[in-house]
């Protein structure tokens, strides 16, 4: 699904540049110096475990905390200076749901549209347009106390919409949902994606980043450490396929030691050892683990061998 973005796009002011981004809370660290921009019209997502500073970066581009070090530009605005100016710009889908229960689905983007000064005369269009494109319409005056955990989360994006945002930010826009809800919350981001609108998106799901992100950058400790297309950041940094080795804790620990003398990057997979860029592997090493498992590099490589860590979902 990754496309590369158009001249115009990489000529175009980014929509989003954050430079030397640092929060602290205490003697936590949450975001440490980190650097990223983004161009207009294409979806970037934040890839990276909970407590890697996802969530952090995305409340300081609404403004929600300040920044300890460092310079923020949304769509051309400096924050948290001009928030509110960026706010009108941009839709914002929080991890944790703040719908009013009480309110039906229509009720409760109306208010959204209000607070966010949709002109009255063009008010009613509007949330009827944001309501058709979470394919809620059938469900408009259902109270949100109601809907299941997928309807709130697509009532959640249609009331981020409902003012035609530039550009939306998505904090783990399907966490918790299950494989169909979530492919379908993925068919509404990828819609928004090929309208042109710009897609900051934070998520610890592998597949999610894979199938819907023109970029990644890979998020550990505060920092991005990796930045780029999915199929790049596969092809560079764990090659084109993996064997997979299964055997006792000792046999596995032999292929380690092996494989690092001949210079095969690894990395653990549960009872296994994944040997990276096998495509490269010498017929002879090949022929000496006949219980190995041929299969795809992936991003999920990719982000075990630069962070030493396992992604959950």
């Amino acid at each position: 699904m990754t496309t590369s973005p158009g001249s115009a796009t990489l000529l175009a002011e980014p929509a989003l540049d954050l430079r030397g981004l640092r929060k602290s809370f205490g003697d936590l660290v949450a975001v440490d110096g980190l650097d990223l921009t983004v161009p207009a019209g294409i979806c970037l997502g934040l890839l990276g475990p909970n407590g890697a500073g996802k969530s952090t970066t995305m409340r300081m581009l609404t403004g929600q905390a300040i920044p300890d070090s460092g310079s923020i530009r949304v769509l051309g605005h400096e924050v948290p200076r001009e928030s509110k100016q960026a706010r009108a710009r941009m839709g914002v889908v929080p991890q944790r749901e703040n719908l009013d229960e009480e309110l039906t689905c229509r009720q409760n983007i109306t208010v959204w549209a209000t607070l966010l000064r949709v002109p009255r005369r063009d008010r009613e269009a509007a949330v009827e347009r944001a309501l058709a494109s979470a394919q809620l319409t059938d469900r408009a005056d259902s109270k949100a106390g109601t809907l299941s955990g997928g309807m709130r989360r697509r009532l959640l994006i249609a009331r981020a919409l409902v003012h035609g945002p530039e550009l939306v930010l998505l904090d783990e826009p399907t966490v918790g949902l299950d494989p169909q809800i979530r492919g379908e919350i993925w068919t509404l981001i990828d819609r928004l994606r090929s309208q042109g609108v710009t897609v900051l998106m934070s998520t610890h799901y592998i597949e999610e980043a894979e199938r819907l992100c023109d970029d990644v950058a890979v998020v550990s400790h505060g920092q991005v450490i990796a930045r780029g297309a999915p199929s790049v950041l596969v092809a560079e940094h764990a090659g084109v396929e993996a064997l997979e080795v299964y055997g006792t804790p000792d046999r596995l620990a032999a292929v380690e030691a092996d494989m690092a003398g001949l210079g095969f990057p690894t990395r653990r997979t549960g009872p296994s050892v994944s040997v990276l860029r096998a495509e490269a592997l010498p017929q002879l090493v090949v022929d000496a683990l006949p219980e190995a498992l041929r299969r795809p590099a992936n991003l999920e490589d990719v982000f075990v061998l630069l962070t030493g860590e396992k992604l959950e979902g």
